[in-house]
């Protein structure tokens, strides 16, 4: 069992004891406590949910909901939904906070709760901390029986956000309607199974093929949308001579696309390409994680914008967007956030400005992609022992790579002609990630294999 408590939320594994996996115990606690300061700091009585298909999602939603109503906090339930919606349900229902049951890319056994301050974003790690301290003392009041909170069921959020995406100037339905796309959805037996097939028809496609339609959370494949969980759906395209394929998470704010051929357009690459039409329309700067493609900073450039990295964290991208004014960002697993709708990862907003891309390209996505530079990424870790100083394991490194640019915000980044390496801690496991990235395969691979021997041998011997 596996209980992590982050500055974003609380997630872990359903079952077993209070404190080591995700129990109703420490579903109560950590929803009383964020109920309770939401509704403190901003005086307002009302609090947005919503949950993606996991299996254990209506257990977790029915204590979150009886918790939220007991402290006397009225509840808006969106249901079944996605992280984006709920996000913009919170700025759209004036809420004080709002809660998503979901754990993301983890597979059917994670749940979590994901906590969003009044503007639809997730709450800063100040916030974050005082919820975890709250919580573990316990330090919240339930109301009387006459002052208990009511429940208000909306399930009308689904086709409200469709109509907020078709009103985006950059999204173009009849250009998408007009080249008759067919698509195949993998909905990952999620809400991205009836989101996102319902914004294709929104947008005007027609011919839709939908894998793993059925929204049940005992999830057909390993939920995380990479190459090696993707054989069946890249499959399907190829067979059924399809224009693409729309790969999303359970939650609905992770986004690649499969070529017409059966490959990967590749996860990196999906806010490179979102970010070239959008800047070729709205000038401005881009900003992505440390540990994202360099191809993104090449485009911003092309288009006469500039480029902030940040660290890694969808709450620390969406702080640099902020103070650099950026007109799109986000992360190289698919996150496209697009400020003007709101500060959040969004694999729907993502969609509508991708196909109105691809359809105003008039070519097939394998030829879109075509137009971007190769960069290749090599993924790797190292795992520590315990007691290892890992600061100083880095500052050896610094040592060795003196005369290179570094960029030490967050761990360790390290840049060379065409190529880098990021070198950061694991915020749950003993173990340094590795990420390094070349116009090469072999030299990615290379760069990262010489920074692990360098880090074997700055390692203590005993």
């Amino acid at each position: 069992m596996a209980l992590i408590k982050s500055i974003s939320g609380i997630r872990g594994t359903i079952g077993g004891r209070a404190d080591e996996g995700l129990t109703p115990v420490d579903i109560l606690k950590y929803s009383a406590a964020f109920g309770t300061m939401m509704v403190q700091s901003t005086g307002v009585n009302k609090i947005v949910i919503g949950r993606d298909g996991r299996m254990s999602g209506e257990m977790v939603r029915n204590l979150v909901v009886s918790t939220l109503q007991a402290l006397g906090i009225d509840v808006i339930d969106l249901g079944l939904s996605t992280t984006p919606t709920v996000e913009m349900a919170v700025k759209m229902e004036a809420a004080a906070g709002g809660i998503i049951l979901t754990a993301s890319h983890n597979p059917k056994e994670w749940n979590a709760l994901k906590l969003l301050n009044a503007d639809g974003e997730f709450i800063s790690a100040e916030i974050g901390a005082a919820v975890l301290e709250k919580g573990n003392a316990s330090d919240f009041v339930f109301a009387e029986v006459n002052k208990l909170g009511k429940v208000h069921l909306n399930d009308t959020y689904m086709q409200q956000y469709a109509d907020i995406i078709l009103q985006h100037p950059l999204v173009d339905k009849q250009a998408i309607a007009s080249r008759n796309f067919h698509i195949v959805v993998d909905g990952i037996n999620s809400t991205g199974a009836t989101f996102v097939p319902h914004l294709l028809r929104a947008l005007g496609v027609e011919k839709i093929t939908i894998l793993n339609e059925e929204v049940h959370g005992n999830f057909s494949h390993n939920p995380e949308p990479l190459p090696e969980n993707l054989h069946e759906v890249s499959s399907v395209v190829v067979k059924q001579n399809a224009d693409l394929a729309i790969v999303v998470d359970p939650d609905v704010d992770r986004l690649c696309f499969i070529n017409n051929d059966g490959s990967m357009f590749g996860e990196e690459y999906t806010l490179v390409a979102i970010a070239d039409y959008v800047l070729s329309h709205t000038k401005g700067n881009t900003v992505s994680n440390l540990s994202s493609t360099r191809a993104l900073k090449d485009i911003t450039l092309k288009h006469g914008g500039s480029y902030f990295a940040s660290a890694v964290g969808e709450v620390n991208v969406v702080k640099k967007m902020k103070e650099v004014n950026a007109v799109i960002g986000g992360e190289g697993n698919g996150g496209i956030i697009t400020p003007e709708l709101h500060y959040g990862r969004d694999a729907l907003i993502g969609i509508a400005l991708f196909l109105t891309h691809l359809a105003k390209f008039g070519k097939s996505i394998t030829e879109l992609r075509r137009l971007y530079p190769d960069y290749y990424m090599s993924k790797n870790k190292i795992e520590l022992r315990s007691g290892v100083n890992v600061q100083q394991i880095f500052e050896g490194i610094q040592a060795i790579y003196k005369k290179q640019p570094m960029n030490t915000e967050d761990g360790l980044k390290i840049e060379f002609d065409n190529e880098w390496v990021h070198l950061r801690t694991s915020n749950t496991e003993p173990i340094i990630r590795i990420y390094a990235e070349s116009t090469s395969e072999i030299t990615a691979q290379n760069i990262a294999n010489k920074i692990i021997a360098d880090i074997k041998e700055l390692l203590p011997t005993s």
